[in-house]
């Protein structure tokens, strides 16, 4: 059990709603490519609340930079295609250890799912414990410029390495490191100021009203409860 997942939840019943056409989205959807089941669900969509403050950052950051835009990578993801997700990650990590998966031994499928699992939300259906983008609270996203051009980050959305964490950069020298970094200061800050709080572990993430969001709420403030469950079979 990872700390988050002690918060307690308390469901607000706000919609899941569509993220309008204002934003940029990633096409083809990298987890539908890959026939992730979606079902007749759309990963495009988000809370209510969750959107409004989207819609606030979006605003944020085309004050700094006109022309540029939010492009989102993914956010409503039922636990079928959390699921998927984890089986695929961790047969790609295998892959590139040169292993085979049906040869594993314990201590090697242990050391892989704890990789994954840094990235990853365990694909859990407990009510009380679920992974923070079936809750349509959560949203991996990163920036386009006015030619809609993708701003570089320094690593790939879902890249299982220390280069994904958001200050990975922070103390490099390197002239293009630093811009990285700054990057995602750029990103962080419209987030942030937006309402959102950011995944330890991935420049990209940011939630508002799961039960990460209250964690880190609770680190400021005094406890916080989560707004936003589960959403319907996800």
């Amino acid at each position: 059990m990872k700390p988050y997942q002690q918060v307690a939840i308390v469901e607000c019943g706000e919609p899941l709603v569509a993220i309008p056409s204002n934003f940029s989205f990633v096409s083809p959807h990298p987890y539908q490519k890959l026939s992730a089941p979606y079902g007749e669900k759309s990963p495009f969509y988000l809370r209510q609340g969750v959107l409004d403050r989207l819609l606030t950052a979006q605003e944020m950051l085309q004050k700094i930079h006109p022309g540029w835009q939010i492009q989102i990578f993914d956010a409503y993801r039922p636990v079928a295609v959390q699921q998927f997700m984890v089986d695929y990650t961790f047969l790609e990590l295998v892959r590139s250890k040169s292993l085979d998966s049906q040869t594993l031994s314990d201590e090697q499928r242990q050391e892989i799912l704890q990789q994954v699992y840094q990235f990853w939300a365990v694909p859990n259906l407990d009510p009380t414990m679920p992974p923070p983008h079936s809750t349509g609270a959560a949203i991996d996203l990163t920036l386009i410029n006015e030619l809609g051009e993708g701003i570089e980050m320094g690593s790939a959305i879902d890249e299982i390495s220390e280069r994904s964490y958001p200050n990975h950069f922070a103390k490099s020298t390197d002239s293009k490191e630093q811009q990285f970094h700054h990057h995602r200061q750029l990103l962080e800050k419209i987030m942030l100021t937006s309402g959102f709080k950011q995944h330890w572990n991935e420049w990209w993430h940011f939630s508002y009203g799961d039960q990460i969001w209250a964690l880190l709420m609770s680190q400021d403030e005094s406890p916080f409860t989560a707004k936003y469950g589960r959403v319907g079979d996800g």
